[in-house]
């Protein structure tokens, strides 16, 4: 068996898991979890010992170790719960399940929330430990309650900085040594403060709150953990909307849009031109973050009023694409509404950045070719429908006719994926 411990977060261990350590042949960890242990006599100088850096290598001396037929006792030390982003993972799918003995401690996230007194079944956790940080920070955008796990290069220095002028409301709170009597740290600070500081391992955790919907209790017992479910609902009707003149996407262009946009959590999206914000709304509603740029100032002010009726964040941005782009983060999709001479510019602009999709909604078939130019020369494969719908709508008499909406062209450009990708990376 390998005996997995986890440790710290003021969990102690059991005289069983320290006779572990004590009798174990080989014990796999962190610098700070071997010299704890040997600071602490449970680590005796004469076993074996292998300090976690990239894990591979760890695993291939732990493969050694089993095969040797004079091989003994692995013990793998990891921080908190192994089983929540920890090696518990990479050791199942290397030597199977049924080769471990996992004994977890309390989750540095459960210990972060209980030292400020809040639940966090509701909240998202993400790890950013070896991974890219944009995720967390685009799930940081979406969501009131979210979780950090860091890792060098995405602490809270780096989190704070990319979320410092977004303009959401949101406070961190750094979690530091959880469970060291003598370093133990929890501070709340803004993003900015956060951004300017230097930070010292070890970090555990860093959770991102918006500060009034974090700390709402609703009187109804949660069934799920985690965020909330998906919408119930999307494509929703125009008077669910503020708007101006009927100058909004129609429910059954946002029903395509939307499917060919895909927001998920962790993902960033554009509304460029964003009107009354129903696609950066509806985005948001899915879980993405979402951005909403739009060159009218009452325009911003009704994304606003939206997404707060809704009850969801998005970033407004008052300026005119693809000039108001330039100081944006990347999106994964753009949706492009509105018109004008500057649309091929606009599309082109975004589908530059895009990592995924650009979606455009497009009223007069003029611009159709320049904007599938647009798309096709930035490397996109290109597709489109013209959409033209008739709503029942009730005549006098109990009788009902068609009224039928403006015609609109939707075009869409997915940039292809590697059919191959290196391994190791996700698609």
């Amino acid at each position: 068996m390998i005996t997995v411990i986890g440790t710290g977060t003021g969990t102690p261990l059991s005289a069983d898991s320290v006779r572990a350590v004590s009798e174990a042949t080989l014990v796999v960890g962190g610098r700070r979890h071997l010299e704890e242990a040997a600071a602490k006599a449970w680590l005796p100088e004469r076993i074996s010992r292998v300090v976690l850096g990239p894990l591979a290598p760890a695993l291939d001396v732990i493969a050694r170790h089993r095969a040797d037929a004079s091989g003994g006792r692995v013990v793998v030390l990891a921080s908190g719960d192994p089983g929540l982003f920890g090696i518990v993972r990479a050791l199942a799918g290397r030597f199977g399940s049924e080769a471990l003995d996992v004994r977890p401690a309390a989750p540095s996230v459960a210990v972060a929330f209980a030292r400020i007194g809040l639940p966090w079944d509701d909240a998202v956790v993400v790890s950013a430990h070896g991974r890219d940080l944009r995720t967390a920070v685009n799930v940081c955008r979406a969501h009131p309650k979210v979780a950090v796990l860091t890792g060098p290069g995405a602490g809270p220095a780096e989190l704070g900085a990319a979320l410092a002028d977004s303009g959401l409301p949101r406070t961190l709170v750094v979690a530091s040594a959880l469970g060291d009597p003598d370093g133990e740290r929890v501070e709340q600070l803004s993003p900015a403060d956060a951004a300017g500081r230097d930070w010292p391992e070890p970090l555990s955790v860093v959770l991102c709150l918006d500060d009034v919907r974090a700390r709402e209790h609703a009187p109804v017992p949660r069934t799920l953990a985690g965020r909330a479910p998906g919408p119930a609902r999307w494509a929703l009707g125009e008077e669910e909307f503020a708007h101006r003149d009927s100058m909004i996407t129609k429910f059954e262009v946002r029903a395509l849009a939307l499917a060919r946009l895909g927001p998920r959590t962790g993902d960033l999206v554009w509304d460029v031109g964003a009107g009354s914000g129903s696609v950066a709304v509806e985005c948001a509603r899915f879980g993405a973050a979402a951005i909403a740029v739009e060159k009218s100032a009452d325009g911003v002010e009704r994304v606003r009023a939206n997404a707060l009726a809704h009850g969801v964040d998005v970033q407004t941005v008052h300026g005119s694409a693809p000039a108001a782009l330039s100081g944006l983060p990347d999106p994964d999709a753009v949706f492009v509404g509105g018109g004008g001479r500057e649309l091929p510019a606009v599309v082109a602009a975004c589908a530059r950045r895009a990592s995924r999709t650009v979606v455009v909604s497009v009223a007069a078939l003029d611009r159709v070719p320049a904007v599938r130019e647009a798309l096709s020369g930035a490397g996109f494969a290109t597709g489109g429908v013209l959409l033209h719908s008739a709503r029942l709508a009730p005549l006098p008499g109990d009788v009902t006719r068609l009224a039928g909406t403006n015609p609109v062209f939707l075009l869409w450009g997915d940039r292809p994926t590697d059919p191959h990708p290196p391994r190791g990376a996700t698609q």
